[in-house]
């Protein structure tokens, strides 16, 4: 355990009390010295030592000089002594003039004033931070006995994320690691030190540094890094058997702290991290500050990430309505912790209740609404058409009926690339909930919007768990064909987008985010094995199964031939369907759908929306089969 000098308070006290006293003598000395005139000032002083300690010692109390643990003080502490010191000696003149205006005593010297106060600055500052240095002696003493035993440690990237790792090892020798090095591709930064620890080379040595430094750990603290570099990374330690952590990227970060406390395991989100680009957060905030704004399916994987980027702007109020009141309790859970301040109401409600979505949003009156809420598995809703017919569409109806009468100014609609060229169910409900959401933006004028991304890792039911699930068993890993690509983003990046996106809607638009390029499935599998310490092929066996009714090879966030545009944001684009259904028509149609889905009508159902949706070819999907959820 680390060993910290921790003078009692009551001890410090007695020790600014002599200091000060010093302070005031030393001023008079520097001033006058010790000559005929200092005794002649000296009834003076003698008040001012009075004054001086009734004064500056309360003021100290009250910034908090007292509440310290100097041992661990940092130029938060310096500048907060600063305002102390300079507050005390401030009162300190005041009443000392006034002292001498009313003739209490004869003759003071004005200049000891600013003396005193540069002293007392030295004096009192001077003796905490000398707790400081004696406590960081102790602990390099205390380390360097233990550092025979502790872990060597590489730090890859030379950063603020990296110096600040960095200086938690060396603050708390219990981790047991002591760093060797950093690697860092800046050459301003090659053979310098930071925090006394060298940065080495680039990070293309990292295998010539493993071995010559004998490495027992990697840390990849480059919270903007990219998939590719923390895949080199992670690739080399594999290769080593050496074991390697890495600070979340810089969206998980957002609205959090970067600590040793948020290392983790690498995972597969981090090698497909993007090069994050330019964030308009001014924008984001004018949308969301001191509002009151209503999330639905606030319990999902979307919706609850919403939630925990939402908070961070300080909404006056957030509704996280969800149908799940264990998802819902979790999320507020989660938010008490994380925001203690922030204004919350769980609501257990279902999207399909229109009476009771009206009420809500009757009682609360958001000014935000983002609605996430939907069923998403597309195998599932192949088996239970009428039940996505009535959670996507008849929900959205509800939402969106619910914004236009309680006055909602700004709507944002979370969709999917499915909705292009629907081969199944579950994107054939997301397209009609798009064109109710874009028709009512173009009725009421209002700021209502739509999002369309592909997959987020992570989420419940993806492929990502469902294949961490079969490697944990012992496999096979099932992949319905050895080509099959898809659209990946990691759940944080999304949300944060969406924000971005929903701060820049002025009225029906369609956003579509940048979701980089496609990734083989099976790549995706053969990564996720080597994270988990195994070998596709060898320790775990991948196995296709076909591909899935409704499935494409690949996905499309756009129809072909189709104009999208660029907006201020360079990962967001937008993208105008003249297809889309509007006004009466649009609403025939909807209670067209809805009608046939009450009444079970499935068959007619497929031919019904193969009909009215461009492009749809839902008639031509196979029969249902699960061997496994998307």
């Amino acid at each position: 355990m680390r060993i910290k000098p921790n003078l009692r308070n009551r001890y410090i006290v007695l020790i600014d009390i002599i200091l000060t006293v010093i302070a005031v003598l030393g001023a008079y000395a520097l001033r006058l010295e010790l000559g005929a005139m200092f005794f002649f000032y000296l009834p003076s002083a003698y008040w001012m030592i009075g004054v001086a300690i009734l004064t500056k010692i309360p003021i100290y109390f009250f910034f908090g000089l007292y509440r310290r643990l100097w041992g661990y003080a940092s130029t938060r502490e310096l500048r907060l002594i600063l305002f102390a010191v300079s507050s005390a000696s401030v009162v300190l003149s005041v009443i000392m003039i006034a002292l001498l205006t009313f003739k209490v005593f004869t003759g003071f010297p004005r200049s000891v004033l600013i003396i005193d106060w540069l002293l007392s600055l030295i004096l009192i500052g001077g003796v905490r931070f000398a707790i400081r240095v004696i406590s960081d002696n102790i602990s390099s003493v205390s380390s360097s006995v233990r550092s025979k035993q502790a872990k060597r440690t590489l730090i890859i990237g030379a950063g603020d994320a990296g110096a600040l790792v960095v200086r938690e090892l060396q603050k708390n020798p219990d981790l047991n690691l002591t760093p060797v090095g950093f690697l860092d591709d800046n050459p301003n930064k090659l053979k310098q030190q930071i925090h006394g620890v060298p940065v080495i080379g680039n990070l293309s040595d990292v295998g010539k540094v493993l071995e010559h430094k004998k490495v027992n750990e990697v840390i990849i603290a480059i919270p903007s890094s990219s998939g590719k570099v923390v895949r080199m990374i992670a690739d080399v330690c594999r290769l080593r058997g050496i074991p390697f952590r890495t600070m979340p990227g810089i969206y998980e970060l957002i609205g959090g702290k970067v600590s040793i406390n948020r290392l983790r395991e690498v995972d597969i989100t981090d090698l497909l991290r993007r090069q994050p680009t330019h964030m308009n957060e001014e924008l984001i905030g004018e949308t969301l500050t001191n509002k009151c704004v209503l999330v639905t399916g606030a319990g999902g994987s979307i919706g609850r990430e919403l939630c925990r980027q939402i908070a961070r702007w300080e909404p006056s109020h957030l509704v996280l309505l969800g149908h799940g009141e264990n998802s819902i309790f979790e999320s507020l859970l989660e938010l008490q912790e994380s925001s203690p301040s922030l204004s919350l109401t769980p609501v257990i409600a279902d999207v399909r209740d229109g009476d009771r979505i009206r009420n809500i949003f009757t009682m609360h009156k958001p000014d935000v609404v983002f609605h996430a809420a939907a069923h998403k598995h597309v195998p599932l809703m192949e088996l239970n058409i009428d039940e996505a017919i009535d959670n996507n569409v008849r929900g959205t109806l509800n939402v969106v009926k619910a914004c236009e009468e309680s006055g909602v100014k700004r709507l944002v609609m979370i969709s999917t690339d499915k909705a292009i060229r629907p081969a199944n169910i579950m994107g054939a409900t997301k397209r009609f909930s798009e064109m109710i959401v874009l028709d009512s933006a173009q009725r009421m004028g209002n700021a209502y919007c739509v999002v369309r991304f592909g997959n987020v890792l992570g989420s419940r039911g993806s492929v990502v768990p469902l294949f961490k699930h079969q490697i944990a068993n012992g496999g096979p890993v099932t992949i319905t064909h050895p080509d099959m690509r898809r659209y990946f983003m990691t759940i944080p990046e999304a949300v944060y987008l969406v924000l971005q996106a929903g701060s820049m809607e002025t009225g029906g638009e369609t956003f579509v985010l940048n979701m980089g390029q496609q990734v083989r499935i099976l790549d995706l599998a053969e990564d996720l094995i080597r994270l988990s310490g195994l070998e596709p092929g060898k320790d775990i066996e991948i196995v296709f199964t076909g591909i899935r009714p409704g499935e494409k090879l690949s996905e499309d966030l756009w129809e072909e031939g189709h104009q999208f545009l660029p907006t201020k944001h360079p990962d967001i684009f937008q993208f105008d369907d003249p297809s889309n259904l509007r006004g009466e028509g649009l609403q025939q149609k909807i209670d067209e759908l809805l009608a046939l889905a009450d009444g079970g009508k499935t068959s007619e159902i497929i031919t019904f929306i193969d009909e009215t949706l461009p492009d749809a070819s839902l008639g031509s999907t196979p029969p249902p089969e699960l061997l496994s959820i998307e």
